[in-house]
């Protein structure tokens, strides 16, 4: 497992080892989304990662998609934030925090009964949202006008900046996985014409303005971007994912990024193919591969120079040392689904160290 364990940089970001803990939503925020102090316990715990990336944060109020999901749009956010930050600071880690807008998988029930909104008017059908009424069927977005987009760009930056006051080390911009940014340069959720239809440079345009927002905001060097080009979740299916991920990557040289994190696979299963390989062979800077690596495989693909690094979720939710274990060789703690989304330290922060 030699090559986890060799330094990496990542635009102005030092990572020590390249096993990153991937983004995971764990609804462990208040009631007003703001973040608490046994998330920054659970952060601190994990702290020897190569990078921690935080869990998706509402860049802007109005938009969430989960319920206790954190924000980083008001100054109890950040003051939140901040305990978990120097908390990671302090146990010797590095995290940055992933910005996002739920789009049309935001809901009615979190949003005080606001209609979300999206590229078209076209609804999730293949998930439900989680409440704690039971799930419950997504509502059709409204089709979002060309005159609000202005206004979402100007939040993504607001929220870097946020993010940078809150003490992270970077941001990580959720372009995946169906929601805002994801949805419009994907073809099966958007219909448009005009600036923002049609040709990928034109579906690309506000992830690529928010990008500029947020850029602006911190610098390349301090800022990733995460893309499912194969996933079907939320009701995503493009028609040729190769060529979205191969265009999306080219463009993005430009950006001198700190690394682009890609999702390899389908989470339902629905689409297969590679999209590691065109990432690859279009993109200048560092790749982060992620979904459903061992750590041989993991290793693997770093050696063969696939990857620079290899992003690992469920295995860090039960697992604070990760690292440690996998360098040991040592056997992983299984993790609990039915606490993922649970209130409470159960299965949040109660798993063992190795011993």
């Amino acid at each position: 497992m030699s090559a986890l364990f060799q330094p990496l940089q990542a635009g102005a970001l030092l990572l020590p080892n390249r096993i990153l803990m991937a983004p995971l939503t764990r609804c462990r925020a208040s009631a007003d989304n703001v973040p608490t102090e046994l998330m920054a316990t659970h952060y601190a715990q994990r702290a020897s990662a190569g990078l921690l990336i935080a869990e998706a944060t509402m860049a802007m109020p109005g938009n969430g998609a989960f319920g206790n999901e954190p924000g980083i749009h008001s100054d109890a956010q950040v003051a939140g934030w901040k305990q978990v930050t120097d908390a990671v600071h302090a146990a010797g880690g590095r995290i940055v925090l992933q910005i996002w807008h739920g789009g049309r998988a935001c809901h009615p029930y979190y949003n005080d009964g606001a209609q979300p909104v999206g590229p078209s008017p076209i609804a999730i059908t293949n998930n439900e949202l989680r409440t704690p009424d039971g799930k419950q069927p997504y509502v059709t977005p409204r089709e979002l006008r060309d005159d609000e987009i202005p206004a979402i760009v100007a939040g993504f930056g607001k929220a870097a900046a946020n993010a940078r006051a809150a003490g992270f080390d970077g941001v990580e911009v959720h372009g995946a996985n169906g929601y805002l940014l994801d949805s419009f340069p994907t073809r099966r959720s958007s219909d448009l014409s005009g600036p923002y239809g049609g040709p990928l440079e034109n579906r690309a345009r506000l992830l690529l303005e928010v990008l500029d927002a947020v850029v602006g905001e911190l610098g390349g060097d301090r800022v990733g971007l995460r893309i499912s080009p194969l996933n079907s979740f939320n009701s995503m299916i493009d028609s040729d994912p190769v060529g979205l991920v191969r265009g999306l990557a080219r463009r993005l040289n430009t950006y001198q990024l700190a690394y682009l994190h890609v999702m390899r696979t389908d989470f339902l299963g629905q689409q297969q193919g590679d999209v590691l390989t065109p990432a690859r062979e279009a993109y200048e800077g560092v790749l982060v591969g992620n979904m459903g690596y061992s750590p041989a495989e993991a290793a693997s693909a770093v050696e063969g120079g696939l990857l620079d690094a290899v992003a690992f979720g469920v295995p860090f939710i039960a697992n604070p040392d990760l690292p440690a274990r996998i360098k040991a060789g040592a056997q992983l703690n299984p993790a609990d689904p039915g606490t993922f989304y649970t209130p409470g330290a159960a299965g949040y922060t109660d798993y063992p160290f190795m011993q």
